[in-house]
């Protein structure tokens, strides 16, 4: 995970090292935590391998996302993960542009006498089909990361603050009969 301090003596960094260093974007809040997990999950499934978490740092900046947990939310698609999300995204793919209807015995047991014209025509389809299940499912994991993420900080916060009232020895109203 990034640091403060890493960010700062990164040689590549440097030049714009001050705008990483904002305190807005390193703070722990209800607004920053939320836009962190969408932004992070997000980049993780639309960008492959590995410049996925500097996507994430990038655009953190404008959206003012908290930039360790938009780091840490992109590992959702890891080495050890990322084949079972491309066979996902694949059959999303073909979920959403319906081809499984329209091209019928067209799998690659049936291109391998082709010509290399036609197996590098199909294979181009595979992927196109692909990168659109992976931006379904970056769309669909950051937007319910967003409010899962926004409702489990005010339910931590709301159980920090009964916790607090408690130890005062006031008593809730809600949860204590008089």
């Amino acid at each position: 995970m990034p640091t403060r301090a890493g960010m700062a003596k990164n040689k590549y960094l440097k030049p714009i090292a001050h705008r990483f260093l904002l305190t807005d974007l390193w703070r722990f809040n209800r607004r920053s935590v939320p836009r962190g997990v969408a932004l992070g999950m997000l980049a993780g499934f639309i960008v492959p391998f590995g410049g996925q978490t500097f996507v994430a740092l990038f655009l953190a900046l404008p959206i003012r996302a908290n930039v360790p947990i938009a780091a840490v939310t992109t590992l959702i698609t890891n080495p050890f993960t990322y084949p079972f999300w491309f066979a996902i995204a694949n059959q999303i793919g073909k979920f959403v542009l319906r081809i499984d209807k329209i091209t019928v015995d067209s799998g690659l047991e049936n291109k391998m006498g082709s010509s290399a014209g036609e197996w590098m025509q199909w294979f181009g389809m595979e992927v196109g089909v692909t990168f659109l299940g992976f931006v379904v499912l970056g769309v669909v994991f950051g937007s319910v990361g967003y409010v899962t993420s926004s409702f489990g900080w005010r339910w931590w916060i709301a159980r920090k603050r009964k916790a607090r009232l408690r130890k005062m020895g006031i008593a809730i109203a809600l949860d204590e009969p008089k």
